[in-house]
């Protein structure tokens, strides 16, 4: 049997800049964490006693004779790239789906993590980034970028630069104190809208204008942002008004990004006491990120009193095999 253990990410500046169809002529770049809420894939040898060859258990049960009978189309062209046969694979996770975390790419990370740990293979992280945007951007034709991949894979408090040659993740290198500060000046909530990254990116990209000018200005926040990390003497709180303005250029680069109930929400916590935030994900609604500094927290948070307050905490490694039983299989963790 194997376990594996893999975060959700938060992405903070950059979004859409990750694109293929953006970055392979402008460049692009996002910064992102993950964090301590995880999605967990169980997958196992199925015994020969059934009438069915496959099961799969994830928002529904799926008990199939033939690969290509699974409806869920990421299992299915998973385990058609790996040649996988007579399985069982079982998913939770300690958040949505469908909510602006990367949930879906951590599952496909996850996945695919799960499969060569049960053939008794080991693949480091950038193979299961590359093969997780493989799966899902050509196999599966979902619309999306490739940072949800990667953070999902390599994990940590991230720069990840795309050009035309691909991408590289650069750890961003800042104190511990300082790097606390800002996870303490985080606050996030659910909003209780879920929807699917790819038919938000879909309706964005059929819905907006041209939309390379604040793609752009959102490509050059990254390094405003990380300066305020990465230099000890900037005003963190720099951070959190960076964020406002990211969040207001990416209202703009879509129909889909955003709603009046979505609107509303953030200009509550923002007259609350928050300096910045933004939705999380491709738009359209999972979870809101607020800036905002340790004496407002109160008051942020009666302004969002009829949602779902998340603590959460910065965390580093990416996916990982946390049980196995096969004798042949030694896990590593590529810190």
């Amino acid at each position: 049997m194997i376990i594996t253990k893999t975060p959700f990410r938060m992405s903070f500046f950059g979004g859409g800049t990750d694109m293929e169809s953006f970055f392979r002529e402008h460049g692009g770049a996002v910064l992102s964490t993950t964090f301590d809420k995880y999605c967990y894939v169980n997958v196992r040898h199925l015994p020969r006693f059934f009438d069915y060859s496959t099961e799969l258990s994830y928002s529904t049960t799926e008990r199939v004779t033939d690969v290509d009978s699974i409806a869920h189309p990421a299992i299915r062209n998973a385990m058609k790239m790996l040649d996988m046969h007579e399985i069982r694979l079982t998913y939770e996770a300690d958040l949505p789906a469908r909510s602006g975390l990367g949930t879906s790419s951590s599952f496909a990370v996850g996945m695919l993590n799960a499969f060569y740990a049960l053939k008794g293979r080991y693949a480091d992280k950038r193979k299961l980034a590359d093969e997780a945007i493989h799966l899902e951007r050509v196999l599966c034709d979902e619309a999306g970028g490739w940072q949800d991949q990667i953070a999902a894979s390599f994990g940590g408090f991230n720069r990840i630069n795309f050009n035309a040659d691909g991408y590289e993740v650069l750890p961003v290198i800042i104190s511990p104190e300082r790097k606390k500060q800002l996870n303490d000046n985080l606050m996030m909530f659910f909003t209780g809208f879920t929807r699917f990254s790819a038919a938000v990116q879909q309706a964005n990209n059929l819905g907006a204008a041209d939309k390379t000018a604040q793609l752009m200005e959102m490509y050059r926040l990254v390094d405003d942002a990380e300066k305020v990390l990465t230099d000890r003497n900037a005003d963190l709180d720099d951070f959190g008004r960076l964020l406002d303005h990211t969040w207001k250029l990416k209202r703009q680069t879509g129909s889909a990004v955003s709603t009046d109930s979505i609107d509303a929400l953030y200009e509550r916590g923002i007259a609350a006491g928050a300096l910045g935030g933004k939705l999380l994900g491709a738009g359209g609604g999972g979870f809101l990120v607020f800036y905002v500094r340790p004496e407002d927290h109160r008051r942020v948070r009666e302004a969002m009193k009829d949602l779902m307050y998340i603590p959460f905490e910065f965390e580093n490694s990416g996916t990982q095999v946390i049980h196995y039983t096969p004798e042949t299989y030694e896990p590593r963790v590529d810190e």
